[in-house]
Parts: C-alpha cells; structure tokens; sequence
C-alpha cells in the first residue's frame, strides 16, 4: 500500500472510532483483493438474474407475473440458442456487425485522429475546431441515422458512415485531451536540444500521449457496440441487429435477448483483447479496469 493511501486510511479510521466506527467494512478508497472485486461485481448479477427468473416463474402465462411475450424465462432463453445458432446464422450474422464495427472505428479514427493530434498540440487550431467538438459532443447520436440515410442510402455505406461518425464524435475530443494534457516541462526541453514542431509533435507529445490515447480508442471500441443496433435496425438485412428487429416483429422474442447477451459478451471479449494489448505496449502503465 503507497503512503497516501495508508495515510487516508489511517485518518478515516481515526475519525470512525470517534463516531463509534460506523461501517467499518466500507472505507473510502480502500484496497480490495481481487477475490472480492469478483465476489462483489457478481452480486447485482446474481440479484438480476434472481429477479428475472422470480417474474418468469410459472407453467402458465396466467401464472407469471410478465407475460412470455413481453419477457421470457431465462431457461426459454437459453434453450433457444440452438435455434438461433441454426436458424438464424448466428456466427456469420456475428462476424457481419463484427466487420461492421471494426470498419467504421477505422474510417472514425482515421479522421479523428490527426485532427486531434493537432487540436491538442496547436491551440489555434484546437480554437478553430472546437465549437464542432462541443457541438458533436451535445448532439444526439441517433440524430444521425437520419442524416446518414439522406448522404450514403440504404445499404452497407450507411451502416458503416453511421459508426464512423459516431466514433469521431465521440474520439475527437478525447484524444485531443490527451495529447493536450502532456506537461509542458517535455516540450521546453525537446525545444532546448533544437527540436522542431513537427519533431516535437511526433516525438514527444504523441509518445507520451499514447497510454491514454490507446485507453480512448479502447473506450471508443467499446461505445462502437452500442451503436450498431441503430446502425443495423435501417434497411434490415444481416447483422445481429437485423436478428433482433426481426425478432420482435416476427419472433421468437427469445432470440432479442440472447441477442443482446451475446453483443454484450463479445463487447467484453474484445475489450479483453484491447487490455491484452494495452498491457503488452505500455507495461508501465497500471491497468485500471
């Protein structure tokens, strides 16, 4: 434990034996073992899942408190997997929105990220941009499923524009902080031993500036999933978004949430790999999630 912490600890202990040290097993900041991090983050699973099973229980849709229709058992849930994986193309419509996803965080980041390299690096230019970035920043993501469908149509170029709007909205001013947040003590010294701009912008304020620029692209990644429901629900085709639409217009509305526990199990895998790759690139960087 570093001083500071065992310093918090030591006043916060301090204060509660003088109020009768009320909740001694809850202290601000605390180090908590692993064993426990999993312990405790599988509680509020484990309580919703109870709670599904307790308003699905019943033989009878008279008997359940919420109508199959509405929401399936999770035991309904599972056996339908089979016929999603068979009947729906379960891998291939994964691998679709996968390539969908991945597709437009590189058209996103490829023009993202030089604009926010030089915002964070040139404060003219940061001026000059930034009202967009604010803009873009309050604007409704949805919003521009519309705007995507007036430029690019119907088919796979929409779907596609979509996200990678979305991701440079939502890249743009993250990077552009992180390469602004360098310390400025790094460019008084590279400026000394005659660096130039272009010098000090690519050899200095981006290599400092990439654990966190790699944390935003790891963050962006992850937003991108959340995305591709409206990405995929225009112009129904393929892609797990497809499924889930056609789901709740035809049925089974068991595949709409197996659907989206897969979506949310392949977001965690892939945000998996990017840790992989953050603690492989930057080991001196502590891995905060």
């Amino acid at each position: 434990m570093s001083e500071p912490e065992e310093r918090v600890e030591n006043d916060e202990a301090a204060a509660g034996a003088g109020r009768g040290a009320a909740m001694p097993w809850l202290r601000i900041r605390e180090t908590v073992p692993p064993w426990q991090q999993w312990a405790l983050g599988a509680l509020p699973i484990a309580a919703l899942l109870g709670l599904w099973w307790l308003v699905t229980a019943g033989a009878t849709a008279e008997a359940r408190w919420i109508s199959p229709t509405i929401l399936p058992s999770p035991l309904e849930v599972a056996r339908s997997l089979r016929s999603l994986w068979f009947d729906r193309a379960l891998t291939r419509n994964l691998l679709i929105s996968l390539y969908r996803v991945v597709a437009g965080f590189a058209v996103g980041v490829a023009f993202a990220f030089p604009l926010a390299l030089m915002m964070g690096s040139f404060s003219k230019v940061k001026a000059m941009f930034n009202p967009l970035a604010v803009f873009g920043a309050y604007l409704p993501i949805p919003a521009l499923v519309p705007l995507t469908l007036s430029l690019l149509g119907t088919g796979e170029r929409q779907k596609i524009g979509f996200l990678a709007l979305a991701f440079v909205v939502y890249l743009l001013p993250l990077i552009a902080e992180a390469v602004e947040g360098v310390d400025q003590v790094y460019l008084k010294t590279a400026y000394t031993v005659g660096a130039s701009r272009l010098q000090a912008v690519m050899k200095v304020l981006l290599p400092i500036a990439w654990p966190d620029i790699f944390q935003s692209l790891r963050l962006g990644f992850g937003v991108g999933w959340s995305y591709i429901i409206l990405a995929e629900m225009v112009d129904i085709g393929h892609g797990l978004g497809g499924i889930i639409i056609t789901s709740q217009r035809r049925g089974p509305r068991e595949h709409i949430y197996l659907v989206l526990l897969v979506i949310v199990g392949l977001a965690y895998l892939t945000d998996r790999v990017w840790a992989l790759g953050g603690r492989l690139l930057f080991p001196y960087k502590q891995e905060s999630r």
